[in-house]
């Protein structure tokens, strides 16, 4: 077990199973957290900072992403939905639909959109994207009233119920977004056979990132 320990401890940020180092999340800030901590988010941070922040585990929030890239391959875009009120997670999911035909609902969700048929912009997604499990809970809870798979990011203050698969990282960051739904983009594109590697992927990280 000793040597197992060691040997975990031993792997550097150019570990062959990530698809990006640890300093590129780390530069963006996906490993910040709140200072509130949920039980559902225990298994993902790796430690507390002096100052309170939460660390997420960044090998577990890239583990997290290829997984949902799997998931989300199977789907047919269009039949997926995936939303932010958060004003800086708009950008990102805007560029993540434009690269993989993934369905959008950027600001305000109105309620209905899910549920009620003859709501205005009524949909029927198959599986949603939340960027704030918070902040999307509307959008949540009708995902969970119509019985569709959820994937959700969450930051170590988000609680995890209604989800089926969490994506571990600061979900409040203007750059960490940026970089999570980037790298989902072309993870997404690669599960699906549509670029054959990541270098394929021409669009760069700043071209997700909102403005200020």
């Amino acid at each position: 077990m000793a040597k197992e320990e060691t040997k975990e401890k031993e792997t550097t940020a150019t570990d062959p199973e990530m698809i990006v180092s640890e300093e590129t999340y780390m530069t963006a800030g996906a490993h910040i957290g709140t200072r509130q901590k949920t039980a559902d988010m225990k298994e993902f941070i790796y430690k507390v900072r002096n100052d309170g922040l939460y660390i997420i585990d960044v090998k577990k929030t890239d583990d997290r992403i290829q997984t949902a890239a799997k998931f989300l391959a199977k789907y047919t875009p269009k039949d997926i939905l995936i939303v932010s009120v958060r004003q800086y997670g708009q950008k990102p999911i805007t560029m993540l639909s434009q690269h993989t035909g993934i369905g959008v609902l950027d600001g305000r969700f109105r309620p209905g959109t899910l549920t009620n048929p003859n709501a205005k912009g009524f949909l029927e997604p198959e599986l949603l994207i939340v960027t704030d499990p918070l902040a999307d809970a509307q959008a949540l809870h009708e995902a969970k009233n119509i019985g569709i798979p959820v994937v959700g990011l969450c930051d170590t203050n988000n609680e995890t119920k209604y989800l089926d698969l969490v994506i571990p990282t600061n979900n409040k960051g203007r750059r960490a977004l940026a970089l999570v739904y980037w790298l989902l983009a072309r993870a997404i594109l690669k599960e699906r056979g549509k670029i054959k590697s990541y270098d394929e992927f021409k669009p760069e990280i700043e071209d997700f990132e909102a403005e200020i």
